[in-house]
């Protein structure tokens, strides 16, 4: 074990806003609006099927119950404008960013080849 063992994993620099170029932002404002997260979800991966055919789900925010996943991703991310959710989505292959509500909930998704 090193000098290091005892600390923490050091979090990446969030400060540097994140390359959003390669993704598509899909935004809905369905009405009425989605009752909880389970119908946002479902309609968020209708539209993921349509556009990206086979996909995975990388990382999403519920602002009603003030949840992310991948859970703690934000925790690096206390001192920037930039949510754990979104650079982790980012740098894990998200081409399709779902925002419905106008951000209460936000989905991330990548095309899967097969």
């Amino acid at each position: 074990m090193g000098p290091m063992s005892d600390q923490a994993p050091s979090c990446p620099n969030p400060r540097r806003p994140p390359d959003l170029s390669a993704v598509e932002v899909a935004e809905l404002d369905p009405q009425p609006p989605p009752r909880d997260y389970l119908e946002a979800m479902e309609l968020a991966n209708r539209v993921a099927d349509e556009r990206l055919g086979e996909h995975m789900l990388l990382s999403w925010y519920d602002r009603d119950r003030d949840f992310e996943s991948p859970q703690h991703a934000s925790e690096c991310h206390q001192d920037s404008a930039i949510p754990g959710y979104v650079d982790y989505g980012i740098h894990h292959g998200a081409t399709l960013r779902v925002d419905i509500g106008q951000g209460r909930f936000v989905f991330f998704y990548m095309p899967l080849d097969l």
